[in-house]
Formats: C-alpha cells, structure tokens, sequence
C-alpha cells in the first residue's frame, strides 16, 4: 500500500516549469583540438573542465538526492527530478565529448582516477556540507554558463558540434541554477556555511581548472605552442571573463542573495530560439514534447 501511494504522489506531482529535460543531438568526433577561437589556451580549458563534468555531475545528484525525502514542497520536488534529468543528459554528452578526444591522445583516465578518489572523500563528509559544496559549482556553471551566452561574439568561432555542446549545456545551467540552493534552503538554511564552503570551492575550482588545462596544454605542446597569437588571445578572454564575472560571483555571498536575481530572461530565450532556428535542435523547439523523467 505504501509503494502504491509514493507511486500516485509521483505521477501527479506538478511538472517543473522552466526547467526542460533535452538529449542533445552532436557529433564530438567532429569537433577539431583547437575549436576555441584556434586557441589552445581556451580549447584546452575547456575540455578540462568537460573531462570533470561526468563525476562531478554525478556527485551534484547525488548531493540532493541525499535530503530529497527532506523537501516537503511538490514544486521543489519537481524541480529536483528535472535537475536529475538534467544534469544526467549532461554527464552523458561530456562523457562522448572526452571518450571522442581520447582518439588524440589526451591522457585523461589518470585525472579522472584521481577525481574519483576527491569525490570518494567527499562523499563522507556531512549530507550538509556535500549540498553546499554542490550550491557553490552550480553558481559557478551557471556564471561561466551565463557569460558565453551574454557575449556571442567568443563562440563565433566554434564549429556547429561544439556550439551545440557548449550553448546546450549553458542554457541547461541556467534553467536548474536555482534548484540545488533552493533545496540546501529549505532543508538547512545556513548562509553562514554556505558562503565558508564558496570560499573553498573557488580555490579548488580554480586549481582543479588550472591543473587539468595545464595538462591537456603539455600533452599536446607541440602543437599548442607553436599558435602564440591563440594563446594570447585566450589569455586575454580568460582575464576580461574574470574581470567581468567578478560582480556575479561576489553576489553570492550577500545577504539575501538568490540565484534568480540576476536576470538571464531575454539572453535565454534568444539562444533557445537560435538552437532551435540556426543548428535545427527540435528539443529547442516550444512545440516539441518535453522528455518524460523517471
């Protein structure tokens, strides 16, 4: 009887408005090594945060999976199966992008070895402090996420694969970036926590980035060396990024602060339409059936 009744509340709980669960439609193996502006510098920052995201994702869930049966509110509970969805299609597509440049010779299994050992440690930490850290990578993504979508004029050059890839997974950032903070909210409400644990994650975010672009540069110096006016050129986009951004990442440690209050509404929905005009991504289109979660 108990098993009937979870099943009922789940079928008739409401649907998550905002928040579309979408499997993207790419090629990885088309995309070139350097698809960034010909910048190795970029490229290779890139693609290591793409070989972080599989585990990293999979922890997210599984950090707000660790209170679900905490959250009481059916919009939440809702929004949480979309942000599993979500982030799912997402692990899914970086794993075909990192086992596609695997055909180059980008040694990645002993970084993800070694990220599997991080996240084996920080899985026994307190249920509070893994929802906290997960609040602090999703501000990042949805930043990072925000900023590419608010200056088109850096991804003129990627090809249509890596377009797809990269505006896909920014939009999807966006759209769940309030679910994580939401749920830590409901469940916990210690800003005081939450922002001690920001101040970790950005210098493990920004080491963890350093390091595994640092790698995939040496692994292909030969070729990456060589492009100076690139690496320049990426060296300058990363500096105006940080610059940029900086205002955005400091909100997050104001009093009342919400995800939500920084508007992404116009830039979202001229690139959903643009995906789905421009590069022809039906899940991009209004009229097309929503993916059903389980």
């Amino acid at each position: 009887m108990s098993h009937v009744s979870t099943a009922k509340s789940y079928l008739n709980r409401p649907k998550a408005i905002g928040i579309t669960v979408r499997k993207l439609k790419f090629n990885p193996k088309a995309i070139k090594r350097h698809y960034f502006a010909n910048s190795p510098v970029m490229s290779h920052l890139l693609t290591g945060l793409s070989s972080t995201f599989p585990i990293g994702e999979q922890f997210f869930v599984h950090s707000v999976r660790n209170v679900r049966d905490r959250v009481t509110d059916p919009k939440l509970q809702a929004e949480i199966a979309a942000f599993i969805g979500q982030e799912a299609m997402h692990s899914k597509a970086h794993s075909e992008f990192n086992a596609a440049w695997r055909r180059d010779d980008y040694q990645l299994e002993r970084f993800q070895a070694w990220l599997a050992r991080k996240e084996h440690h920080v899985k026994s930490l307190d249920p509070k402090y893994q929802l906290a850290i997960t609040c602090a990578f999703e501000h990042f993504t949805a930043l990072l996420g925000g900023y590419i979508l608010k200056h088109p004029e850096i991804l003129s050059t990627l090809d249509e694969d890596a377009m797809k890839l990269w505006v896909w997974h920014a939009i999807e950032e966006i759209e769940h970036r309030s679910v994580a903070f939401d749920v830590y909210q409901h469940v916990y409400g210690d800003d005081a926590v939450r922002r001690l644990i920001m101040r970790s994650v950005t210098t493990g975010f920004a080491s963890l980035t350093f390091y595994s672009a640092s790698r995939l540069f040496l692994q292909d110096i030969k070729k990456s060396l060589p492009k100076i006016g690139g690496n320049l050129f990426g060296f300058y986009l990363l500096a105006k990024m940080m610059l940029q951004s900086a205002p955005e990442y400091l909100a997050y440690y104001k009093t009342g602060f919400h995800p939500s209050h920084i508007d992404y509404s116009e830039v979202l929905q001229m690139w959903k339409t643009r995906m789905a005009t421009e590069y022809h991504l039906e899940a991009f289109d209004d009229t097309s059936q929503p993916m059903l979660l389980s």
